[in-house]
């Protein structure tokens, strides 16, 4: 059985990229639906909603960011840039390109992990637990992962 595996983090910029973008298509939007000073009012606001979502979520900078993620056999917990450690669960979304965890704290916040923030054992690995709740090695995707 193998012990618990830490996965640490890098930053996204493709996810950065893309929470920019639909945060810019999103104020475009609201600017042309609500004209006057609302719409640029609200316009500028979802264009800086996108740019602290990237800050903290996609590129990691803030204090709440996460920094590794820590997986047992049917456990893991997300550690933030603070010190802090969460106890989180898969999210039900599972692909090629991301993975979706779920902190288990009252508000039950999701987190999305992209392929490009982990190396490509390691995401392979997050994709297994998230799938089975075991690490690859506990009789898991032994065969599959060794193709």
């Amino acid at each position: 059985m193998n012990a618990a595996r830490s996965l640490v983090l890098s930053p996204s910029y493709a996810l950065a990229g893309l929470l920019i973008g639909s945060h810019t298509c999103a104020a475009a939007a609201a600017a042309l639906a609500l004209p006057g000073w609302a719409g640029g009012v609200l316009a500028a606001l979802l264009a800086a909603l996108g740019l602290a979502s990237a800050w903290s979520r996609a590129l990691l900078r803030s204090r709440r960011s996460m920094r590794c993620i820590r997986l047992e056999a049917g456990k893991a917990a997300i550690e933030l840039a603070n010190g802090e450690s969460l106890p989180a669960e898969a999210g039900g979304h599972v692909s090629r390109l991301m993975v979706t965890l779920v902190l288990r704290d009252p508000a039950r916040r999701a987190l999305l992990v992209s392929a490009d923030m982990l190396e490509r054992d390691s995401f392979r690995a997050l994709r297994v637990w998230a799938l089975w709740g075991k690490l690859p090695g506990d009789g898991v995707a032994g065969k599959q992962l060794a193709a």
